[in-house]
């Protein structure tokens, strides 16, 4: 099933063109990468989407349903979720605290909240471990993990990660991905996107490479990496 389609999006910012028509699909139980240089649109595209800048031109459908022109809260309760770049957790609250709050804007009894945080302490055991630690004393890859388990909190359709590498230590960075890859195997449908094309190419099964603003080139992992389109869309090589 196709979960989200995007046609002809154009995002402005003033007088600057900062998406450019562009089109892309993510089909249910797919991880899709946007990749691209910075500046080259991918943030404002996934900002675009989940209702945070307003669209200029095009469409976006979710699950088959118009949501170019409804409100972040209409979306995050139709199963959109972003996790988003530079992980903005809650410092002063706990590790506990910040994933509650994930799970509060759908109303869920209590009970269904409890059990979505088991299940986010099964999926992020360095998160169970310090669950009563201020979310501002752990470190960047850790927050990481916790903003994404927050994002989870709401049982989304679809997760938006934006720039989930970005600021993090090459160790660091590699249980990052390797957390994609779980969310992966667990069925879990996300549109990442991402300056690191190797390792994004890893866990991914198909790819977006935007340049200035539009689509410059995609296709699957394998015809990604098999191939010098990537090179070509980031460094402008013939």
């Amino acid at each position: 099933m196709t979960l989200l389609e995007v046609d002809g999006l154009q995002v402005r910012y003033g007088a600057v063109e900062a998406v450019r028509g562009i089109d892309l699909v993510v089909e249910e139980g797919e991880v899709v990468a946007l990749l691209g240089a910075n500046g080259a649109g991918k943030s404002s595209t996934l900002n675009a989407v989940v209702g945070l800048v307003p669209k200029h031109s095009g469409s976006i459908r979710f699950a088959g349903d118009d949501i170019g022109n409804l409100a972040t809260e209409f979306l995050v309760r139709l199963g959109i979720t972003l996790t988003p770049e530079g992980r903005r957790v809650f410092g002063a609250l706990t590790v506990e605290e910040n994933l509650t709050l994930g799970g509060l804007p759908l109303g869920k009894a209590h009970a269904e909240r409890r059990a979505n945080l088991d299940r986010m302490f099964d999926l992020f055991p360095i998160l169970a471990e310090r669950r009563n630690q201020l979310s501002g004393t752990l470190s960047g890859g850790q927050q990481q993990m916790l903003a994404i388990a927050r994002s989870l909190m709401m049982s989304p359709k679809l997760l938006l990660l934006d720039e989930p590498s970005l600021g993090l230590a090459p160790k660091i960075v590699e249980t990052i991905f390797e957390t994609i890859a779980d969310l992966r195997s667990a069925g879990i449908t996300v549109l990442l996107v991402e300056q690191n094309v190797a390792m994004s190419l890893e866990v991914v099964d198909r790819g977006y490479v935007m340049a200035a603003g539009a689509i410059a080139t995609s296709g699957t992992a394998a015809e990604l990496n098999s191939s010098n389109l990537v090179e070509q869309a980031y460094l402008g090589h013939e």
